[in-house]
């Protein structure tokens, strides 16, 4: 089969309720539609993750490509023993960190203590609406994301894990390979960032920041089958 012919349209009715399990089942007997589904599940969770590490869109589109190469090459050594998402992320998150670790070196951060985290930038804000709450739900993504982006790196993945993720400060220290104290004083250190870049509380509004869906999602597909095809896996 030509690489030309896999980018084709699909049914994804009865697919979208597979388990994860009989998806993985069927990706290493090399079933393309299981690779799409397993790549459209973890998609936002993974460009979200790499773009809280690297600095562009384009470079985070190039480490979530690379980490579903590397992922399904070595899709054999999956035990099962966490969930797919989690071992996917933990080799998102060492890819992106290559790129990272090559433009800045890893800062220290001082411990905190969880009353003066609760005293920092709490979410969602309680105050009466702002300006930026007014604002269309577009332009206060694109703020958000400005002000997010602006992070430290160290900084910035654990928030974007957190916030954007809703993962819990303890399975983003498994994740990360990090004492969950860091993972608390991180988090502080990037809310108190935030709120002196944006001088006031942001009412809600993370849960939409750097998107990765619609065509984007798709294309990401046909680019990683296509080259799964190249390399023999399908």
């Amino acid at each position: 089969m030509t690489a030309a012919s896999k980018v084709r349209p699909h049914d994804p009715a009865p697919i979208r309720k597979a388990r994860e399990a009989d998806l993985i089942a069927a990706a290493l007997a090399r079933s393309e539609d299981s690779v799409r589904e397993l790549i459209r599940r973890n998609n936002p969770r993974l460009f979200r993750v790499a773009r809280g590490i690297v600095s562009s869109d384009a470079e985070a589109e190039d480490v979530v490509q690379d980490t579903y190469m590397a992922a399904f090459k070595t899709l054999d050594k999956f035990r099962g023993q966490s969930a797919f998402s989690t071992w996917i992320t933990r080799i998102a998150i060492n890819t992106a960190l290559m790129h990272q670790r090559r433009q800045r070196p890893e800062e220290e951060y001082d411990t905190v203590t969880e009353s003066e985290a609760m005293s920092v930038l709490p979410f969602p804000g309680q105050a009466s609406e702002t300006a930026e709450a007014r604002l269309g739900r577009h332009q206060l993504r694109d703020l958000l994301e400005q002000a997010v982006a602006g992070l430290p790196p160290e900084l910035r993945l654990v928030f974007v894990m957190s916030e954007a993720e809703g993962m819990k400060g303890k399975e983003i220290a498994r994740d990360l390979d990090l004492n969950p104290i860091t993972v608390k004083t991180r988090l502080f250190r990037a809310r108190r960032w935030l709120r002196a870049d944006l001088e006031r509380r942001v009412k809600g509004g993370f849960d939409a920041i750097f998107p990765f869906d619609g065509m984007r999602c798709a294309n990401m597909a046909d680019r990683v089958v296509r080259g799964l095809d190249e390399d023999g896996f399908l």
